[in-house]
């Protein structure tokens, strides 16, 4: 069974309608609403920050004409002037909504706009002279006159395949070789992707939508088997459209498009995964066993079981 996705604040407690009369005298309880809701294991739960890249020049030249996504001027599009203040502006908001402080991992697409976003939301501040840790982002990537970016007091960064863009066909979603990227970006692990040369991307053939929403159920698969419980994810519209479009159909309507709406350039939308068919092998870290020291303890409901079926009066 895959794992269900929700978003974060609407996770609930799961409930039996009949054994709820039972027990209850409450007439005016909202059953629908009741039965809505959803309890699980926090130890089967993770938090995913999901961002689609800030605006890239393709996006605006598209916009003035879709012809033009075609066009190899826009091979691997970088981030505009105005992305690189939709980049500062997220990141503001990271630092003061406290985002940033559980983000373990970010896991970025391996291409230009989505690696400026990702380390310029989630890096570390400007990179200075005297620092030996090599920086996440050299200066003036792209020709954006940005400076380079340092990778401490942040987490680890990791280009992924999976969660790219739609494969093929639109030069702007071609990648650079890896050989490229790594001297653009030095702290960035690409040590996931195999091929130096972007094999994935076709000239003539462009992924089905069916093909990204398979491509991003085994992302999500792959998302919840690491270690990480919060990872930001760093991604494109199309991707996380399809990838997302999944989820949330047994979730009333608004939930539905709180998950799965296209992203605008730069959005952040938290969401929480849950593992509802044992994927995962995580032991919790927060639950305790009790009965240290061990005493009787058994509990006046089952001791009621228990009378009752003797035949004596509870």
């Amino acid at each position: 069974m895959l794992h269900e996705v929700f978003v974060k604040y609407h996770i609930g407690f799961v409930v039996d309608q009949d054994k709820l009369w039972n027990r209850m005298s409450d007439s005016h309880l909202d059953m629908d609403a009741a039965a809505s809701q959803g309890l699980y294991p926090l130890h089967r739960c993770k938090t995913l920050h999901l961002v689609r890249h800030a605006q890239g020049f393709h996006n605006v030249e598209g916009d003035k004409n879709p012809d033009a996504y075609l066009s190899y001027d826009l091979f691997d599009a970088n981030l505009t002037p105005l992305g690189w203040s939709q980049v500062d502006n997220l990141r503001k908001h990271v630092k003061t909504s406290d985002v940033s402080k559980g983000i373990e991992l970010v896991i970025v697409s391996p291409l230009l706009r989505t690696m400026q976003t990702a380390v310029g939301v989630f890096g570390g501040e400007a990179y200075t002279d005297g620092i030996t840790a090599p920086p996440l982002m050299n200066d003036n990537v792209g020709d954006s006159g940005r400076p380079a970016i340092s990778s401490l007091n942040c987490p680890p960064f990791i280009a992924v395949e999976q969660c790219r863009e739609h494969l093929g066909v639109h030069p702007c979603d071609k990648r650079r070789s890896i050989t490229e990227y790594r001297n653009m970006f030095p702290a960035i692990d690409f040590s996931l992707i195999e091929s130096d040369e972007d094999i994935l991307w076709k000239p003539d053939i462009r992924e089905t939508n069916e093909e990204v929403v398979a491509r991003g159920l085994k992302f999500f698969e792959w998302l919840w088997k690491r270690k990480e419980k919060e990872i930001a994810v760093v991604s494109h519209s199309g991707f996380l459209f399809h990838a997302l479009s999944s989820f949330g159909n047994d979730c009333h309507p608004t939930i539905k498009s709180e998950i799965c709406t296209h992203y605008a350039n730069c959005e952040l939308r938290s969401v929480v995964i849950i593992d509802r068919g044992m994927i995962g092998s995580d032991n919790p870290t927060t639950n305790y066993p009790g009965k240290i020291p061990a005493g009787l303890d058994l509990p006046s409901d089952i001791a009621d079981e228990k009378l009752s079926g003797n035949g004596e009066a509870n």
